[in-house]
Order: C-alpha cells, then sequence, then structure tokens
C-alpha cells in the first residue's frame, strides 16, 4: 500500500479503536521502510470528505451539547469524553492531510510529522478510551460536537489554511487548555486520567509545532510574510475570535509566537493579567 491508500484506509474505517489500530500499525510500516531506506511511495488516493464514524456517539449542533460540570464525577466522564472525541478527530485529521494535498509537492519530513501526530493521536484516543471504562463508561456514551471535522472541510482545497487552523489553532488551543483539565483529575485522585493528559499535553506541542514549521516553509517557498498571511487564512476559515488565557510559554516552544495569535484574540493584548 501506498501512504496515501493508508491514510483512506483509517479515514474509511468507522470503529475507534479498530481505525487507531490502523492508524499505528500503518505508521510503523512507514517509519519501517524509513528506517530501512526504503521508503513506501506517497502515491495517491481520494480521501472522503468526511471520514468514516462509528453509530454513537450522537453527534450533535454543539449549542445541543449539554454543559459540563467537572466537579462531579458525571462532569469528569463527560469531559474525558469530549477529549476522546477530539482525538478520534484529530486521528483523521493527521491522515487527511497526507492523500488531500498531493497535489503540491512538499519533503518527505512532511509525511514523517504527519504520520508521527497520527500515530500519537491514536494512542491518545485509547488512553482516553481506557480511562472512560474505568470509570464504567466507554467512548459514544455521550452525545459529542458534530462540528469537530468543519475545519477540514472548510480547508479542503487549502494546504496553508489546513495548517493555519488546524494545528496552529485549534490544537494550539489544547495546549491553552489542558494543564486546567489535569488540574481537576489531579484534585479528583483520578491518576490515570492525569497521566493520559500529561501524555497528551507533552506530545501535542510537538504537533502544534509540525504545523508551523510547514506553514513557515510553504510561505517561504513563495516568499510570503507568514504573519500576514497566518492572520488572513484565520480570519478566512476560523469561526470566531481566538480565546485567551494563552499558554505562552508551550505556544513558544511550538514556534508560535505572540504576535501571531493575540491580533486575533477577542481581548486586546493590553488585558493580559
Amino acid at each position: 500500500m501506498s501512504l496515501s491508500e493508508m491514510a483512506v484506509d483509517v479515514l474509511t474505517t468507522s470503529d475507534g479503536r479498530e481505525k487507531t489500530e490502523k492508524s499505528r500499525n500503518h505508521a510503523r510500516a512507514w517509519f519501517a521502510a524509513r528506517a530501512a531506506g526504503h521508503p513506501l511511495p506517497v502515491g495517491s488516493a481520494t480521501p472522503p470528505l468526511r471520514p468514516a464514524r462509528p453509530a454513537q456517539p450522537e453527534l450533535r449542533d454543539p449549542r445541543d451539547v449539554p454543559k459540563r460540570k467537572p466537579g462531579s464525577p458525571q462532569g469528569r466522564i463527560a469531559l474525558l469524553h469530549a477529549v476522546a472525541h477530539i482525538e478520534l478527530n484529530a486521528v483523521d485529521l493527521h491522515w487527511d492531510i497526507i492523500p488531500r494535498f498531493t497535489s503540491t509537492s512538499m519533503p518527505l519530513g512532511f509525511y514523517d510529522d504527519w504520520v508521527k501526530s497520527a500515530e500519537e493521536e491514536a494512542k491518545h484516543f485509547n488512553l482516553v478510551c481506557d480511562c472512560l471504562e474505568e470509570m464504567g463508561s466507554f467512548y459514544g456514551a455521550l452525545p459529542a460536537h458534530a462540528g469537530m471535522w468543519r475545519a477540514a472541510e472548510d480547508t479542503v482545497d487549502d494546504l496553508m489554511g489546513r495548517l493555519a487552523v488546524v494545528p496552529m489553532v485549534l490544537e494550539a488551543r489544547g495546549l491553552d487548555v489542558t494543564p486546567g483539565m489535569i488540574e481537576i483529575f489531579r484534585k479528583a485522585k483520578a491518576d490515570s486520567a492525569v497521566a493520559a493528559l500529561e501524555t497528551i499535553y507533552g506530545e501535542e506541542v510537538g504537533h502544534v509545532a509540525y504545523g508551523s514549521k510547514w506553514f513557515h516553509f510553504l510561505c517561504g517557498r513563495h516568499d510570503l510574510d507568514p504573519k500576514d498571511v497566518f492572520h488572513t487564512l484565520v480570519r478566512k476559515y476560523f469561526h470566531g475570535a481566538l480565546k485567551p488565557p494563552f499558554n505562552e510559554e508551550k505556544r513558544a516552544e511550538a514556534g508560535l509566537a505572540p504576535d501571531f495569535y493575540w491580533p486575533l484574540a477577542d481581548t486586546p493584548k493590553s488585558g493580559r493579567s
């Protein structure tokens, strides 16, 4: 199988555990071939506009998803369920970028980064699912956000837009909110959830960094100012303003300077505490 065919295999698999198993197996095959000095072809394949999904969870308009109250056990389950849903979407997002944009010539390192990210997102999904099952629940037990794939659909023919909105906005948001989630589960003495979220937090920095790296690469190829292009693309494709507070330390670690995201925030920079 070519890498693009592997990606479509993942995208057209509906069951979450099966999807993530394929993600990890295909990633291992890709990196084994790379290590042997005989990389698999990137090839070409047609990805679905929307990935296959299990029958559950029920997908609802974001306004119709019940509010989470993490102070209670059920609220913490709801929070983890939302994280699992995000991670499953992330698996598909990272595979989708491979066959979706093969018309743009990119170095093999580009594919290495997104395969590695997809493999890690698969691990994250399974870690969170294990936590849900430990707490007497499972992925699919609660309704979930139907708008998670919107960024992919909006940027279906714009690689730079995809990089700007998915890793550099949506995944960067995870760097902002995950420390607070870790603290919620630490206070509840939910050690497995803390360990899972700490793993996610550490590895998501790399995913944001990959987005920033390849976004800057493409800007350099076309002699464009990265900051100006980023602002234009986020205003075009992202629905709403970015929400502070921002985790400036981790964003900087991932290659995102404050002058990229503060001008897009819903409060002025001078409003920082």
